[in-house]
């Protein structure tokens, strides 16, 4: 196997690790009502939770598919929920909508509002993809 066949599993490791510090943020906000300061924290990791995942996809659809043509997150999108990587494309599309959202400008009512989808829904389809692409890690 070849450092090109592996960048897949090297980029699915670093969204691992992202994924983990998204996952202490919520875990916070469970526990009480985050600051400011931590809400923003909260969104950036889930902008590179996004990030990261988002690779994850284009690469595991190179790799396995044979898919060269992903030029951004939402045509990588649509492959993965064509290829069944991810089952909720409207949410996956709506994440990369707050990421654009966040990245570009801040207003706090968007912000909050980013911060509820996060907790919401775009954490649990981050573990539904962790999920998913598991088994494909055994086989490598």
């Amino acid at each position: 196997m070849c450092v090109k066949d592996i960048r897949w599993i090297q980029r699915y490791n670093h969204f691992l690790q992202a994924f983990e510090q998204l996952e202490k943020a919520i875990e916070l906000s469970k526990q009480r009502d985050l600051s400011e300061l931590e809400e923003q924290g909260l969104i950036q990791a889930f902008e590179y939770t996004h990030e990261l995942a988002w690779n994850v996809l284009k690469d595991f659809l190179e790799h396995k598919h044979g898919i060269y043509n992903l030029y951004g997150s939402k045509d990588t999108t649509r492959q993965a929920f064509k290829y069944g990587l991810i089952k909720n494309g409207e949410i996956w599309m709506s994440m990369i909508k707050s990421r654009n959202l966040t990245s570009h400008t801040y207003n706090s009512s968007i912000a909050q509002d980013i911060v509820n989808e996060i907790k919401t829904m775009y954490y649990d389809e981050f573990k539904i993809l962790i999920e998913t692409i598991k088994p494909f890690i055994t086989e490598e």
